[in-house]
């Protein structure tokens, strides 16, 4: 695998921001966009575009928070959480979504890039891969524990593509009253596959994490590779 930074054109003609940009083995490959969590393109996001290449796609991670600040790459001490929640107080979903789907364009035009482009996020980036799927051109989004679904119910009649939520049972950000009201509203939609893991919280997949749990890590990461062979191949 190869990887570099390349530069992405806003669609509103403010500038351009970069993304991290991850190639398969094959140096080929359906189009992957990974939607950060409020950390930036840090490493855990890096190492997940990787991973996602290593599958066989041609992986972009954009840099969502350009608009405030360029390169933020955070950890995960208490430090880095009052910072990152601060990026994501001043941050437009609507802008971000903009830029996911400036990110899609971009990816589609590369050489490496054949075939579909799907979004896939994790925290804020679960938030805006639902939107991505209500907004943009996608061919699948794949969503992890996104913050604040249930503020944008309404928008699920424009679903595109093909959505699969993550939902985590006991996430501290996604209380009981918001998960029944994704489940209920999205439930029974052809397009749409919910998934809720029992007993787990907030950002469960993220290896190495306070809440890592191997078990649905593994379970929502193959459902994950599923929607996405199906929707993008590589087949």
């Amino acid at each position: 695998m190869t990887h570099q930074m390349i530069d992405i054109a806003a669609s509103d003609a403010s500038g351009s921001f970069q993304g991290y940009l991850s190639l398969p083995p094959s140096g080929k490959g359906p189009g992957l966009v990974i939607a950060q969590e409020i950390f930036g393109v840090n490493q855990t996001m890096r190492d997940a575009a990787d991973a996602y290449a290593a599958q066989g796609y041609v992986v972009l991670v954009p840099d969502l928070f350009w608009r405030q600040e360029p390169g933020v790459q955070l950890g995960y001490t208490p430090a880095d959480w009052q910072r990152a929640f601060g990026y994501y107080q001043g941050f437009s979903e609507d802008k971000g979504v903009e830029d996911i789907q400036a990110s899609l364009n971009a990816l589609r035009a590369r050489a490496e890039c054949e075939g579909q482009a799907g979004v896939l996020g994790f925290c804020l980036g679960g938030k805006l891969a639902y939107l991505a799927a209500c907004r943009t051109d996608a061919a699948v989004a794949v969503s992890y524990y996104g913050v604040g679904i249930e503020k944008a119910l309404e928008e699920a009649a424009q679903i595109k593509g093909r959505l699969v939520l993550h939902i985590a049972e006991n996430d501290q950000f996604c209380p009981p009253e918001a998960r029944h009201a994704i489940v209920g509203a999205l439930s029974g939609r052809s397009d749409t596959a919910l998934y809720v893991y029992p007993g787990v919280d907030h950002a469960f997949a993220r290896v190495g994490g306070d809440h890592f749990d191997a078990a649905s890590a593994v379970s929502a990461n193959e459902r994950s590779m599923a929607a996405l062979q199906s929707e993008l191949g590589p087949h």
